[in-house]
């Protein structure tokens, strides 16, 4: 059995006690699924180099539609990670296939742990492009141990953290972070599921080449299994 679907059996049990990763009511706040690859002629190079007409783009796309956030992006092959040097290798392939889930809201949307678990280690990852301030933590159900990794948080959240401390299923961890805390991204959360760390600290990989596709899914499973929100999100109505 691969890790990833022993991970998905093992949340499949606890997924009712799983607690929502943001404030979100499915019979009242509308979901937009974002798409963020080639498909998206709207998002220019133009837009893509300035955070404040990409953060424009993003709360217009919102506004238009009525949505409270904009959602996704697991296994996408992104064309918005040209917008930093962070992805790319000038004697190899770039860096674009994205490994985790992002919702995209409004800066101090707060984030609640979905389960249980202790912090494992956290880091302020400033580089343009990065996730700015990030924290990992460390969750285990029965004997299987893994890790949720939440990129693109407040500065202000990493303030009295120390690894090992227990945070509590339900518990605001963090909130969405302003461009000068997250890396320089509009505002929003990138949730990401990993199993072995590996050596990482604060940090793990959030994009991989798309030749590695297969290696980093596996140690890295759809965490739509954790957030519970993709069911209800709903395409743009364009973006050619």
């Amino acid at each position: 059995m691969s890790t990833a679907i022993h991970f998905e059996e093992r949340i499949r049990k606890i997924r009712n006690q799983l607690h929502p990763i943001v404030p979100f009511t499915p019979q009242t706040d509308k979901l937009l699924a974002l798409d963020f690859t080639h498909q998206n002629s709207q998002l220019t190079q133009e837009i893509l180099s300035d955070t404040s007409l990409f953060t424009h783009y993003i709360q217009s796309q919102l506004s238009q539609s009525g949505s409270r956030y904009g959602i996704g992006g697991y296994n996408e092959h992104r064309t918005i990670y040209s917008r930093s040097q962070l992805f790319e290798n000038i004697t190899d392939e770039p860096r674009r296939l994205h490994l985790g889930i992002d919702i995209w809201g409004n800066a101090g949307t707060p984030v609640f742990t979905p389960l249980g678990g202790v912090v494992h280690s956290f880091a302020f990852n400033e580089a343009f492009g990065d996730y700015g301030a990030t924290i990992v933590l460390l969750h285990q159900t029965d004997t299987f141990l893994f890790h949720t990794l939440y990129g693109h948080l407040s500065l202000n959240d990493l303030g009295g953290l120390q690894e090992g401390k227990y945070i509590s299923g339900g518990e605001v961890l963090a909130h969405f972070g302003k461009p000068a805390d997250n890396g320089h991204w509009p505002p929003h959360l990138h949730f990401q599921v990993i199993i072995d760390m590996g050596l990482y600290k604060g940090d793990y990989p959030g994009v991989c080449r798309f030749s590695e596709r297969e290696k980093y899914l596996a140690n890295c499973p759809d965490p739509d299994s954790m957030v519970q929100m993709m069911r209800y999100a709903v395409p743009a109505l364009s973006v050619q």
